[in-house]
């Protein structure tokens, strides 16, 4: 069926007047736009659940550098503390953690990863979906429900926003995929439409004016670990919002600021590495012993 939305409030009208959820209303619109079939939408989105959990399998058995050699063995190292004395918060906090870390690690190994949204923060919506089904026993059906669903928040900010640090910053990268992560959370919850587009707005607004300033210009630092710390705030952003905690700024007008936000920050801000971390004493360094490698 035709669906013409390009805003949340449009989007959550349409879920109202039809009774359906945003995933259904979601899957129906690319089935259509794209001349396909529901069931091929939903093999075409449990193909990138099957490469997410390959990365995130492969990512935890690994410690191989990247080819840089600043990252790569973060997982193994914090997988190694959760077997000696686990995390304070519990197994669910562990497999988001390094399922975030796993799969980001292995973006920079070159092996096979989903950008969700970019590349530089495809670790976050794997760790969040597959950890969260993991611990509510969600079968396959519900996990493509809910990587769809965090698909309809990118195409969403996407409108109006390039997913870009470029652009906007990371907040146009990392701060949309815990969004795009938030509402999946609150999917697999079991949370109702308006909830999971709260979670959202929770996720997006308190992650505005995120800078892009990675050192050397790489994909590595602080981009690694910023995803795992995206994922658990998209954790946080779904619980608030599963209490019925609302943000008192609607989600449209969040992704308006967001987008005000990346045209007044910085270009030295916007994956330029001429500005904040990468200029630091020690950015500048690690940038100057890899030019001379």
């Amino acid at each position: 069926m035709e669906y013409s939305f390009t805003t949340f409030e449009s989007l959550l009208e349409i879920c109202n007047k039809e009774n359906k959820r945003i995933y259904e209303i979601m899957q129906e619109k690319e089935a259509f736009d794209f001349d396909k079939t529901v069931e091929e939408v939903r093999n075409k989105t449990e193909k990138s659940l099957k490469a997410m959990k390959e990365a995130i399998k492969n990512g935890l058995k690994s410690k191989e550098k990247s080819i840089s050699g600043l990252c790569g063995d973060d997982c193994y190292k914090l997988l190694g503390r959760y077997k000696k004395t686990g995390s304070t918060f519990g197994k669910i906090f562990e497999k988001i953690t390094t399922y975030a870390l796993a799969t980001m690690e292995e973006n920079l190994r070159m092996n096979r990863i989903v950008a969700c949204p970019t590349a530089g923060s495809c670790g976050i919506v794997p760790a969040v979906i597959i950890a969260l089904s993991e611990k509510y026993k969600s079968d396959k059906e519900e996990e493509i429900n809910a990587l769809i669903t965090a698909g309809a928040i990118g195409y969403i900010i996407s409108a109006k926003v390039a997913m870009a640090g470029a652009i906007a910053g990371c907040q146009a990268e990392c701060g949309v995929a815990s969004a795009m992560s938030a509402a999946a959370a609150v999917q697999i919850m079991g949370g109702d439409e308006k909830q999971k587009i709260n979670a959202a707005a929770l996720a997006l607004k308190n992650i505005l004016g995120l800078s892009c300033d990675p050192v050397s210009g790489l994909v590595e630092i602080p981009c690694v670990k910023r995803n795992v710390f995206m994922a658990i705030h998209a954790i946080t952003a779904s619980e608030l919002s599963m209490a019925d905690i609302e943000s008192k700024i609607p989600p449209d007008e969040i992704v308006d600021a967001m987008m005000q936000t990346g045209q007044l920050m910085s270009p030295l801000l916007k994956e330029t590495s001429q500005g904040g971390l990468a200029t630091t004493k020690t950015g500048i360094l690690i940038n100057k012993n890899l030019s001379n490698n």
